[in-house]
Order: C-alpha cells, then structure tokens, then sequence
C-alpha cells in the first residue's frame, strides 16, 4: 500500500496542509521578514526594471572592448543626466499644466451645472422624473471639487512625506542595480551547480527562457509606451488640446497596463477636449485610434514580437482578476507573473513530452 501512487499523494497533501496549518498559527514569528522583504521589494523591482532596461546597453559597450565596471558607470552616468534633464525641463511643465488642470476642475462643475439647468429650464431633452437624479449627481460633483480644494494642502503634504519616504528607499536601488549589472550572468551556474548535468542542464534552458520573456515584456512594453506617450503628445499639439503634455505623461504611464491602458489613458483627454470644444472629442477620439493602430500594428510587432504568445481573451480575464483582488499593483503585474508561470509550465511539458519520446 505504501508503494500506491494515491496513498503518496494522500501523504504529501496532508503534509502540505499541516505546514499550511502550523503557517497560519505561527505567522506572528515571521512578521520581523515580513517587514524586512517590504522595505527591499520595491528598490529590489525598480533595480530590476532599470537591469533589464539597461543591460541591452551594456552589452553593446561590451561589444566595443569596454571593461564591464567602466560600462555600468556610463550608464549610471546616462541616467543621471536623464534625471536631471526630466527635473529641468519635463518636470515644471507638467507641474504647471497639472495645478492648472486642478485649478480648472471648480469652472468646469460650474459650467456642466449650467448646461444642466439650461436643459431644465427649456424640458425639452431632460423629462421631470430625471432632473432630482441630475440635480443630486451635479451637487456631488460640485461638493467633490470643494472637498478636493480643501483637501489639497493635507494631500500635497501626505504626498511629500511619502516622497521622502520613497526617496529613503531608491538609495537602495542603484545598490541592487549594481550588482545586477555586474554578476547577473553569474546567477545561471550557481544555481546549475547543485544539480546533475542533466537536471542542470534543463534549468539553464528554463532560465534562459524565464529571462527572456521577463526582458521581452519589460523592455518591449517600456518602449512601446514610450512611443505612445510621444504620438499622443504630437497629435494634442497639432489639435491645440491644453495640458497637452500632461495628457500625453499619463497616456504613456497607463499604456504600461495591458489592454485596459489605452481606454484609461483617453479618459481624461476628452474630458478635456469636451469643456475647451465638443468637436475636438472626435479629433482627441481620431488620435487615440491613429496611435493604437500604429502601436499594434507596427510597433509592438517590431519590439515586442510574439515572445509573450497570450491570447487577448486570457489579458482581459487576468486584467480583471488581478485588478479586482490586488489593485493597481496587481494589474502591473498580472501578465508578467502569467507569463513566468506559463513559460515554467510549458518548460516542464516539453521536457516530459520529450523524456517519454526517447
């Protein structure tokens, strides 16, 4: 009985249930590594995203004879002076354009007030059992401006000290960037060398393959919202859209989200479009759908290329999965982690599909 294959799944489930049980009763014992994996996570992802971001560059310094600590220097040096040209020039405009956009919020819920009480007073497009439903939406879009207005000092306030917060933990980041850089190629076979040759052998592949969908998707989709973000500036700029640069900024921040980011990303440009001119909702509505079809089109397919191969129905059940239990965070990283997990899965297949063919 004990050689039975449904008697060792019965043990090793039951073991697993007994771990998850004495987990669950002595969690209290983990909270210090709890902590201590919250404070290095997020410098830990940012280093990583700036790896897989500048590790293309690297090699290519390396290609032309330069010493690998010389390589890492140059392009810390690159982003540094990209920070300092996004603080100085970037950075005061989009400011400028945003307080403006702020400042624009109270005229603008006085002016739908006033097409809406227009519209009551003629009874010719609102019947009478639709203006109370009217009336309370209007007031609470007058009372949100209001509590906005007032709450902005404590927000600006909460936001510095988060600021300060964040900018206490990005020291950590060119720390973990690095190292990175400088001996990720070694993680490979230390991690190979505890197996035989053959299990080594299929974990080089494995992550081989694990590094390249996570550069594929960081690097692909980085520059594709890049792309995006410069199109949709262009076009507001050519149809006089205001906060042109703003729009565009978080058109490129929210196209980093798969599928749900370009309807996201319009959002706030045709409301815009619609208070400075209703017919330029069409033109801002054109521009979107320009760039969209030059994304998909020939963009993603030139950068990205097929190395991903999910399907638009699996992106849209992950995206409503991963935003309704993790939120934001969870839609950032609901297709990268789907990604892992199918390359490690579709590995595994392969390499039982081909032991059984031997």
């Amino acid at each position: 009985m004990y050689q039975k294959r449904w008697f060792q799944t019965l043990i090793v489930l039951m073991l697993v249930l007994l771990i998850f049980l004495l987990f669950r009763e002595t969690q209290y014992m983990f909270h210090p590594i709890y902590t201590y994996i919250g404070a290095i996570a997020l410098p830990f992802i940012i280093g990583g995203l700036l790896y897989y971001i500048s590790r293309p560059l690297m090699h290519i310094l390396e290609a032309y004879k330069v010493p690998r600590i010389a390589a890492i220097l140059i392009i810390f040096v690159l982003f540094i002076v990209l920070i300092y040209l996004v603080i100085t020039y970037i950075a005061p405009i989009a400011q400028e354009q945003f307080t403006r956009f702020i400042d624009s919020t109270d005229e603008w819920s006085l002016e739908v007030q006033s097409i809406i009480e227009s519209w009551q007073n003629n009874q010719v497009i609102i019947p009478d059992q639709l203006s109370e439903p009217i009336d309370n939406a209007t007031d609470s879009l007058i009372n949100f401006a209001k509590d906005f207005a007032v709450g902005l000092p404590n927000f600006i306030f909460t936001l510095i000290a988060q600021i300060v917060q964040f900018v206490f933990l990005l020291v950590l980041v060119p720390f973990f960037l690095f190292y990175m850089l400088k001996d990720g190629d070694k993680l490979q076979p230390f991690l190979t060398q505890f197996f035989k040759e053959k299990r080594a052998k299929s974990l080089d592949r494995l992550l081989k393959r694990m590094d390249h969908t996570l550069s594929s998707f960081i690097q692909g989709q980085l520059t594709v919202s890049l792309c995006v973000g410069v199109l949709l500036y262009i076009g507001y700029v050519i149809i006089g859209l205001p906060y042109s640069l703003s729009l565009a900024l978080f058109g490129m921040l929210t196209n980093v989200i798969p599928f749900a980011g370009p309807y996201l990303a319009v959002v706030p440009a045709i409301l815009v479009a619609f208070f400075q001119d209703p017919m330029m909702v069409l033109y801002v509505i054109i521009i979107m759908i320009i760039a969209q079809q030059i994304e998909g089109n020939l963009i993603s397919p030139n950068i990205m290329g097929k190395a991903l191969q999910i399907h638009p129905l699996t992106i849209i059940t992950l995206i409503l999965a991963a935003g309704s239990i993790a939120g934001f965070i969870g839609l950032l990283f609901a297709i990268p982690f789907y990604a892992i997990v199918k390359t490690i899965v579709a590995h595994f297949y392969e390499e039982a599909f081909h032991s059984k063919e031997i």
